[in-house]
């Protein structure tokens, strides 16, 4: 099956963002270069875990590269906090995601692929190990999929990237101090203080 590819080589910005009130929110990753605008939706956990993936791989590039490559350090707030670009088109759902750092131009390269109705049927050699099994159901899934959007990013941009994104999924609904699941604006029921609590004598 041929692949639709969304592609930014030097996009002039890359960012998560959301439509809709907390605890009925709808995420999304969006590019933009020139005209041309992309975007794609994603649950929070994803931007999430695509956020502390890049962090990492930052971490690791100024810890690698020995100071040859210009890694801005951490920070809380982003410089680009500016709602999504407008129209938000959703071009697919995300599944599986991808990192990679490309020495030639100093760019972490990340790859969203879309979600497939596919009925995935994958073989993995019990021999191999887990790190390598990861490897090969991810090869599987971004076969099945049937558009990708990829972006290369310079590290001053993916570190605007984590700071906007950690700080949007910290901004949802507050946690329950007991169950840690999420207070709803009309209430919650703590299955914690609903008869499932430990005595405490």
């Amino acid at each position: 099956m041929a692949i639709v590819e969304h592609r930014y080589d030097a996009p002039d910005r890359f960012v998560s963002g959301t439509v809709g009130e907390p605890g009925d929110r709808t995420f999304f990753l969006q590019a933009r270069q020139g005209n041309r605008l992309t975007s794609v939706a994603c649950e929070k956990q994803q931007v999430s875990v695509l956020a502390e993936h890049v962090d990492r791989v930052l971490a690791e590039i100024a810890r690698l590269s020995g100071g040859l490559v210009s890694v801005p350090p951490q920070r809380e707030t982003a410089y680009d906090n500016e709602p999504l670009d407008a129209p938000i088109t959703e071009e697919f759902r995300v599944g599986t995601m991808t990192i990679a750092w490309d020495p030639a131009d100093s760019r972490i390269v990340i790859e969203m692929f879309s979600v497939s109705d596919e009925e995935l049927d994958v073989e993995v050699d019990e021999s191999v190990g887990e790190a390598e099994a990861a490897e090969a159901l991810a090869r599987a899934e971004a076969d099945r999929a049937g558009e990708v959007l990829v972006v290369r990013i310079a590290p001053t941009v993916a570190r605007d990237f984590v700071a906007r994104s950690m700080a949007l999924v910290a901004a949802g609904r507050p946690a329950c101090p007991f169950c840690q699941q999420p207070i709803d604006p009309e209430g919650h029921i703590c299955p914690r203080a609903n008869g499932y609590r430990r005595p405490l004598f």
